[in-house]
């Protein structure tokens, strides 16, 4: 059993697609550990103000219908936030997508969100670095159980959480806590979430298109233009507000 000194919540996200930019969550399920062992579930269905594609419903079986009565994302951004209030976070896969596209509803509405201090553990990070599976196969391989009713969020993330305490059983080298099994698979420094940007030596780089691998400030310096294309362009709004932070830091630096 992992020993906690904060919240630990499990996050699992049903989506209208895998567009950090432009799709919307449709069903959030958190399934949050306490220090003492305790553990409660929130789920909640999302209307996403937008058709749900049919690719997306034959996956997770939520529909247009199921959502049209559910609160809008900006009506439950807060009582999500306060569930969320000293949490680290965990969840499969969740550093790429589930935490990334959160943090994209939260600033679409708004609602001010801090990132800073949260750990996050992707229990795919575990199972990839042990041995390359996907989430059903981790569940049938630490639990010894088929998962059903997968890509419905709150079994998913009630799996994952039985996955890393049957992971941390299974690799005494991981410990038993956030900060044990982070120094044994690594911790990213992520820039954005994204990850149209990554740290190298300390400095942002491009991590795509034609500048990729140069650093962020001095491409901006020397073809401002490009600042303006990506604020215009179908960025997500944290990597845009990245973008912006690093744009005003090299413009400080320069006067």
């Amino acid at each position: 059993m992992i020993q906690l000194t904060k919240p630990l919540a499990f996050i699992d996200l049903e989506t209208t697609g895998i567009n950090l930019g432009t799709d919307r969550i449709v069903e959030i399920a958190i399934v949050k550990i306490l220090p003492d062992g305790n553990k409660s579930v929130k789920r909640k269905l999302i209307n996403p103000e937008m058709p749900i594609p049919k690719g997306a419903s034959d996956i997770h079986g939520i529909t247009n219908e199921m959502v049209k009565d559910a609160p809008t994302f900006r009506q439950a951004a807060h009582e999500l936030k306060q569930v969320l209030d000293g949490c680290d976070f965990a969840g499969y896969n969740s550093n790429r997508f589930d935490v990334p596209l959160l943090i994209e509803e939260f600033l679409r509405v708004d609602v001010e969100f801090d990132m800073k201090g949260r750990r996050m553990v992707d229990v795919q990070n575990i199972f990839h670095k042990m041995e390359q599976r996907t989430l059903g196969a981790a569940y049938k391989f630490y639990c010894k159980k088929t998962l059903e009713g997968a890509h419905s969020a709150e079994v998913d993330a009630k799996a994952t959480h039985e996955i890393l305490d049957a992971q941390l059983q299974h690799y005494p080298e991981l410990g038993n806590s956030v900060e044990s099994i982070l120094k044994f698979v690594g911790e990213e420094v992520i820039v954005d979430f994204a990850r149209r940007f990554v740290m190298e030596k300390g400095v942002e780089v491009f991590n795509f298109g034609k500048f990729k691998g140069r650093p962020v400030a001095e491409v901006l310096q020397s073809e401002p233009q490009y600042y303006d294309w990506m604020m215009r362009g179908d960025f997500p709004l944290h990597t845009k507000n990245k973008l912006r932070e690093i744009y005003t830091l090299s413009k400080l630096k320069t006067n």
